[in-house]
């Protein structure tokens, strides 16, 4: 799968309980998982992952998280905090790469990742 950058990339939804889950999305839309663990699992598309599901206590009433690809996160990080975003995660490392997370002057939160 072939990223471009600054598109969106990723669909993130958060999840209280990732079983359940799981089993509704693969009987409602026949989605397939790749399972990273009891809190994680990526939606499986056509040519790749194309969302997650994360488990958490908490779920962000502003529905599911926006995750764009950069080809160079550090920039993409700066140029956010030019434009007056907020960080609201560091950049962090995950499997496969590294990712940080924003909100943007309404208080929308989006997520920005790049390979590791």
């Amino acid at each position: 799968m072939s990223q471009v950058h600054h598109a969106i990339d990723y669909i993130e939804f958060t999840v209280h309980d990732l079983a359940t889950a799981k089993r509704f999305y693969a009987q409602a839309f026949g989605w397939a998982f790749n399972d990273y663990g009891p809190e994680y699992a990526g939606i499986k598309g056509v040519s790749g992952e194309v969302g997650g599901l994360r488990q958490s206590a908490e779920t962000r009433s502003g529905g599911p998280l926006v995750v764009l690809y950069s080809q160079e996160l550090e920039q993409s990080l700066a140029a956010v905090r030019f434009a007056g975003g907020k960080i609201v995660r560091e950049p962090f490392s995950f499997p496969g790469g590294r990712r940080f997370q924003f909100t943007d002057p309404s208080g929308n939160e989006l997520g920005v990742w790049a390979t590791a």
